[in-house]
């Protein structure tokens, strides 16, 4: 019998930290050593996360251990380079960041962050203790660009998305109370996100020339999901573009191709990333949906940690989409 690895979380009583949780109490090959949470310290996480009653006894703590394999950070974007600044950290844990500290720079006191995009940077990640994770619009955007990028066939790219509420965090603000939320939509950050740089960045690594991202994110009145839909202009066939996808993630554990329209409910709850290509003339939409907080945060870093361990990629993560 293997035996399991110790995982802590900080920045657990957040969403993401919640679903990391979740996630990994049903892991085979995992225990959670500790949750911990500066504002919920003492409290049973079940009163926090309600629907873990009777799924778990742990109690959020605010004392870091060093007695773990595996140490993920869950905090608000520009708190894990701090936290870690302020923490002694030991050279054997692996740490995965789901911030956005280190997507871009991630060079530290000891060594470099990965970029966690695991369908370009696989080998890498197998061989690295440190991985930042990338972010959510981030992961779903480039799963929908990455086949063409490596063909060196982007060019302008304009591309919309929609996300559910949680991507927004759990602290409360104007734009998520549910008067507000319910029956409306809205922009926010247009041309502006800050999830750009990390994409141009992977798909001109590819590309090898630069790509102009015009991006429109969206409020959704849903509570979880990501839909993008990416417009650009290709000679190819519909056909043509079909193969070169299916080719592109024939191995992938995770990512599927549809030639059926594909929507939300097909991914909520899951790790899964879906994609489908509509082609008129010569413009082509490529339209994208994940989970927001498994896929594009959660799921994709027990994901990367089963791959940093050496284990199968799926191991936790066979997880049942909601149908109706």
């Amino acid at each position: 019998m293997q035996t399991k690895i110790k995982t802590g979380i900080i920045g657990a009583a957040g969403y993401t930290g919640g679903e990391l949780i979740r996630l990994l109490l049903n892991h085979p090959n995992v225990v959670i050593s500790f949750a911990l949470s500066r504002s919920c310290n003492g409290q049973p996480i079940n009163t926090i996360h309600t629907d873990l009653i009777g799924e778990t006894d742990l109690v959020f703590t605010n004392e870091y251990s060093n007695n773990i394999d595996v140490l993920f950070l869950c905090l608000p974007h520009k708190e894990s380079k701090v936290w870690i600044e302020n923490n002694t950290i030991s050279d054997e844990i692996k740490i995965i960041d789901l911030g956005n500290d280190f997507r871009l720079d991630g060079l530290f006191n000891k060594g470099e962050f990965v970029y966690g995009l695991s369908e370009v940077n696989e080998e890498m990640i197998k061989k690295s203790n440190y991985v930042a994770n990338p972010g959510c619009f981030a992961t779903a955007i480039q799963l929908a660009l990455l086949p063409l990028a490596k063909e060196k066939l982007l060019n302008k790219v304009y591309t919309t998305g929609i996300t559910g509420s949680t991507g927004a965090g759990q602290q409360l603000q104007a734009t998520s109370h549910f008067s507000w939320r319910t029956n409306n939509i809205s922009a926010y950050k247009t041309l502006n996100h800050q999830h750009v740089p990390e994409i141009c960045k992977t798909l001109e690594s590819l590309n090898k020339e630069k790509v102009q991202l015009e991006f429109v994110p969206w409020r959704g009145d849903f509570t979880r999901g990501i839909f993008t839909s990416s417009t650009l202009e290709t000679f190819l066939s519909l056909e043509t573009l079909y193969a070169m996808y299916e080719t592109f993630y024939k191995d992938n554990p995770f990512v599927f191709i549809s030639k059926n329209t594909i929507d939300l409910k097909q991914v909520v709850n899951t790790n899964k990333c879906l994609i489908h290509i509509e082609k008129q003339e010569n413009q082509i939409v490529i339209h994208s949906v994940i989970d927001n907080l498994v896929k594009g945060a959660s799921g994709q870093a027990i994901q990367n940690m089963n791959l940093m361990l050496g284990w199968e990629s799926k191991l936790g993560l066979k997880l049942k989409a909601s149908a109706f």
